[in-house]
């Protein structure tokens, strides 16, 4: 058997049989990943390459899920870790973010300020630019979707009522909240926020879709503007 190919037999072997054996979750999260990266290089096992990889992944999101704030450069200074299996991390770590939002999502009342907050903060509060983000909802208070509207030095001023609300119509939402992050931490509502806000309330009035309420984000507090009674 040509040398690369045993190497590749043995990198898999382990977390293969242990698959097969015990099934997906009695495997480590290296061990998980050695099965994605399929093999590592000639003195390094996949194994042991997921786990370098793993240790980029620092406090407090640490593991599979820390890899979402690990970019594809550095990944890539890992040796045995090229373009194409940093985008396949990317992407594992993509997904997981999403599927954990997806499951947390099913039991949040979209109502309650705190419990938006709540499922806002970690993705968040670390950010060192503001992300917009408009929800829809239905009749229930249950996300439709969650939009993001801006990525970046945000101008609120620059974001359109008419851009959130034929979001708004496209998902059929009878409800709909802003969601904020300041990279500063301190969640207190600027001008541009305020304006922003009794804009799009307006339009809301007249679109027949409320705006429930507009949630800034900041590092491990918020402020909503229907509990701070600044919605008009």
């Amino acid at each position: 058997m040509p040398a690369k190919l045993t190497q590749h037999v043995t990198d898999l072997q382990l977390p293969y049989e242990r698959f097969l054996n015990f099934g997906p979750e009695n495997l480590t999260e290296a061990e998980l990943l050695a099965v994605i990266l399929r093999t590592g290089t000639k003195d390094t096992s996949a194994v042991e390459l997921a786990e370098k990889v793993l240790a980029l992944a620092k406090y407090p999101r640490e593991g599979l899920l820390g890899l979402h704030d690990v970019s594809v450069e550095e990944l890539t200074q890992i040796r045995g870790i090229g373009i194409v299996k940093a985008v396949k991390l990317k992407c594992i770590a993509e997904l997981s973010n999403r599927m954990s939002r997806a499951r947390a999502s099913t039991g949040i009342c979209f109502t309650r300020a705190d419990m938006v907050a709540e499922y806002f903060m970690e993705k968040l509060r670390h950010k060192d630019t503001e992300c917009v983000y408009l929800l829809c909802l239905d009749a229930k208070g249950q996300l439709i979707r969650e939009k993001k509207l801006s990525d970046g030095c945000v101008n609120m001023a620059l974001i359109s009522p008419r851009e959130i609300f034929l979001e708004a119509l496209k998902d059929k939402a009878v409800n709909i909240i802003l969601v904020h992050n300041h990279p500063s931490g301190d969640p207190t509502p600027s001008r541009a926020d305020r304006e922003l806000t009794d804009n799009v309330a307006g339009a809301g009035e007249q679109m027949d879709i409320p705006l429930l309420d507009h949630i800034i984000i900041g590092d491990n507090r918020y402020t909503s503007f229907k509990e701070q009674k600044l919605l008009r």
